[in-house]
């Protein structure tokens, strides 16, 4: 069957396999080519001009005959109108609006053999430790699991620590960015997923973990253990007065708190060190992706009579309608 596909160089296919996955274009329905030295990676649909923009690398979109698995059960086999989800270890989220909430978790259960539970999220994230609640629609009663990504473990408590698989290309962008030798903050670090993957890059590299929710810190903490990272220091606290303690020592700061990394800018450039890259995102409108967040920063190193100069920007997904998670860098002199 002919479907529209990205063509991208083999040794280039897995960041943007894992994009694909996230954003719910890969098609697990076809099975993946190849031919020499590219692969193909067929697609569910046409991707949208802003979808493009959020797939990592250069790739070309174009047209492939494409076989399919044969015998394999497919939501679209028991369902006319196959609802989002995501998985993270072994439990599905659905949201709670779901139609028919009841059959969508036992079709998922189904066709997904690892999933033991499927949550249904009552609301957003919300709180200053980034929490959500959750009802059980089948399986387990549980929210706690363990999470595989890019050979990392992660525990994770759903309803006490926030944690998205939908970042896991992002964290593998800033991952190679990180060389030996040096020190990275991460300001805002949950349950450790950007600080563990970069960790385990290098025992040479130093990276101090920040989260002021005492419920992340503590399975930061267990999974530094999990994933051998000894070269994490996992701190609870708040990032702005620690920043002090860590003054000029950072290459790289992190600041992964959308909607609320403005109210930690100056501290973030009390802690770079010189020539440090400091990785924000926010949430921005459509019609001004990066402008306003890059006025904040340059005015916070304005107060600390430091310049910045900008190393990126890029959108990493669509947040809600005409919004989008982006990532700003600068570096800061």
């Amino acid at each position: 069957m002919r479907k529209s596909c990205i063509r991208i160089l083999k040794k280039n296919g897995e960041p943007i396999r894992r994009a694909l996955l996230d954003m719910d274009l890969l098609d697990n329905n076809s099975r993946i080519c190849s031919e020499g030295d590219f692969l193909y990676l067929p697609l569910t649909a046409e991707p949208q001009d802003t979808e493009l923009k959020l797939l990592p690398g250069d790739f070309e979109l174009t047209e492939q005959d494409f076989e399919e698995h044969k015998g394999q059960l497919k939501l679209e086999n028991l369902m006319n109108d196959v609802p989002h989800f995501e998985v993270i270890g072994d439990i599905a989220l659905i949201e709670d609006d779901v139609s028919q909430p009841e059959m969508v978790a036992e079709a998922i259960m189904k066709v997904k053999g690892n999933v033991k539970t499927v949550l249904a999220a009552l609301g957003p994230v919300e709180g200053e430790f980034r929490t959500r609640r959750f009802r059980r629609i089948a399986g387990e009663d549980k929210t706690s699991t363990i999470h595989k990504e890019y050979g990392c473990r992660y525990y994770i408590d759903l309803e006490k620590a926030y944690f998205t698989p939908r970042l896991a290309t992002e964290r593998s962008r800033i991952l190679a960015q990180v060389k030996e030798g040096q020190t990275v903050v991460d300001m805002f670090a949950g349950v450790g997923p950007y600080s563990i993957m970069i960790a385990k890059k290098s025992n040479d590299i130093r990276v101090i973990a920040i989260d002021k929710n005492p419920d992340a810190i503590e399975f930061l903490r267990r999974n530094v253990e999990l994933n051998s990272a000894t070269n994490v220091e996992a701190i609870e606290g708040d990032a702005n007065l620690l920043a002090e303690r860590f003054q000029g020592l950072a290459d790289h700061v992190i600041m992964n708190l959308p909607h609320n990394a403005c109210e930690f800018l100056d501290a973030a450039i009390r802690l770079c060190a010189s020539g440090a890259i400091i990785h924000y995102y926010d949430i921005t409108p459509e019609d001004d992706l990066f402008g306003c967040s890059l006025k904040l920063i340059e005015e916070a190193a304005g107060k600390a009579d430091r310049k910045t100069e900008a190393v990126e920007t890029r959108v990493v997904r669509s947040y809600a309608p005409r919004q989008f998670n982006v990532c700003i860098e600068v570096r800061v002199i």
